[in-house]
């Protein structure tokens, strides 16, 4: 019986810069603006303004009432909501 004649196995070389690898594209966290929009105290978006946050706040809640729409000041940390009645004046 003949033998076979043995491979040589070579190392494969390391690249010379390992990169770290990247946090898949669901894990990464995206930028957020100041004023967060909350749905039911659930972050829908954040924008830049306070105008621009309630404005599409407005326009949630003119198409739901029944929701609790606020803004949230992530730099004050301060709720602001959306629609809500006036309190009545105590007499």
């Amino acid at each position: 019986m003949a033998l076979r004649p043995t491979t040589k196995i070579r190392a494969k070389e390391a690249p010379p810069e390992v990169e770290t690898p990247r946090d898949p594209a669901h894990q990464r966290k995206k930028a957020e603006e100041r004023y967060w929009l909350q749905v039911d105290r659930q972050t829908k978006g954040s924008y830049p303004t306070l105008e621009a946050a309630e404005a599409v706040g407005g326009v949630i809640k003119k198409a739901h009432p029944v929701v609790q729409v606020s803004v949230y000041d992530s730099v004050d940390c301060v709720n602001k909501i959306i629609g809500a009645a006036a309190a009545p004046a105590a007499d």
